[in-house]
């Protein structure tokens, strides 16, 4: 029982956090991320009109042109690949909640000419530069002149960083949509409108709701096509996680059919009293099934019970215990959090006790079967 009360609440323990860490990034990756784009490979001159159709859907609250392509940024020697965005930062804000994570600068010194780019804090401490040192940004272009072959590089002035918490920290870049098609020498068009929605995890199903609308040539994608890898990524090692902790749970249902086996050994002659007052043998089946489910049911009802409570209060006992210690899970130099997320969800608990009931059941079934199986003239002729 206490097997698997200890597996059940470390299984729902392990499953919230791991929840936590999934909203945690979602939230803080999302906030940097457009909701969906619509774009065309040939560029569009129209973006307004194709945002208006967007917005035309009662789910899409707002929609921003958006230019983007790949370059590699570098200051002295360090050098770094990165993807950058041409934005209207006036127009970005509606979509977007980068503004609101500038760490030095603003999002709106942007301004159409001037050239400057706003970097991500990882990527601003790798090239060791601050608001208004110079980087070069190098396209995977090229230029023919009389001197030869030469890549095209163009000066720009760093005028702020930002710190979401994730990964584009490090990889994006953003610049004034207008110095962007200056860069890429795409005139007045843009690559499509970036869309938010007023309901971020069904992003999808809204999206594609909306494609029937929109021409042919427009390529509908939602942050879980843009992102898809990091996520999935995530979701498989939840589920790798789970199955290994789930042994736990597997090796107390191992010590169920252990107990019945000694039990069924220690009380033949007793079965086989009974037998002779005239208990069947699908009697004491199910005698030593209850037997062995009772004894794992409870403990998933306590493990449950333990792990929910945990799983739901860890992030504000570990803080206490961080206070009362002085020491620190997590150290916000290091990580992106500074603190141990969690995130109770039903259908873990729900997936995890019915897999601990199953296993209950079927760590009866042997010693229930031996059980009914033992002859009682055979047993008790050397009683």
């Amino acid at each position: 029982m206490l097997g698997m009360l200890l597996g059940v609440a470390a299984l729902i323990i392990v499953l919230s956090v791991m929840n936590g860490f999934d909203r945690e990034l979602k939230g803080r990756l999302l906030s940097a991320v457009p909701h969906g784009s619509l774009s065309d490979p040939t560029g569009v001159s129209d973006w307004r009109g194709l945002g208006e159709i967007a917005i035309s859907s009662p789910h899409v609250v707002a929609y921003a042109p958006y230019v983007e392509g790949f370059a590699m940024v570098g200051f002295g020697r360090a050098l770094q690949a990165v993807s950058f965005v041409g934005i209207d930062p006036a127009l970005e804000s509606r979509v977007s909640e980068i503004a609101d994570h500038m760490m030095m600068g603003q999002l709106a010194d942007l301004h159409e000419g001037d050239f400057g780019i706003v970097l991500g804090r990882l990527l601003a401490r790798q090239l060791a530069v601050v608001p208004g040192d110079k980087v070069m940004l190098t396209l995977p272009q090229l230029n023919i002149t009389p001197a030869g072959v030469f890549p095209r590089v163009k000066r720009f002035t760093v005028t702020a960083v930002f710190e979401v918490g994730a990964q584009v920290d490090q990889s994006l870049v953003l610049m004034h949509i207008s110095d962007a098609q200056r860069l890429l020498r795409k005139g007045h068009l843009v690559d499509g409108v970036h869309l938010k929605v007023d309901d971020i995890f069904s992003a999808g199903t809204i999206l594609q709701a909306l494609k029937s609308q929109l021409p042919a040539t427009i390529n509908v994608k939602d942050w879980s096509q843009t992102q898809g890898s990091l996520f999935q990524a995530i979701k498989m090692e939840k589920i790798v996680i789970t199955v290994l902790l789930m042994i736990i749970v597997l090796v107390a249902a191992f010590n169920i059919v252990t107990s019945l086996v000694l039990m069924v050994a220690d009380k033949r002659a007793d079965i086989a009293v009974l037998r002779t007052l005239g208990l069947t043998a699908r009697d004491v089946l199910a005698i030593f099934m209850v037997q062995g489910s009772a004894v794992g049911i409870i403990g998933i009802f306590l493990g449950v019970v333990i792990g929910s409570f945990a799983g739901i209060y860890i992030g504000p006992l570990v803080q206490w215990f961080e206070s009362v210690s002085g020491l620190h899970m997590f150290d916000p130099s290091v990580y992106f959090i500074s603190h141990l997320p969690s995130y109770w969800m039903f259908s873990d608990v729900l997936l995890v006790a019915s897999v601990g009931v199953v296993l209950s059941l079927v760590a009866s079934l042997y010693p229930a079967y031996r059980a009914s199986k033992i002859e009682p003239a055979e047993t008790l002729r050397y009683e």
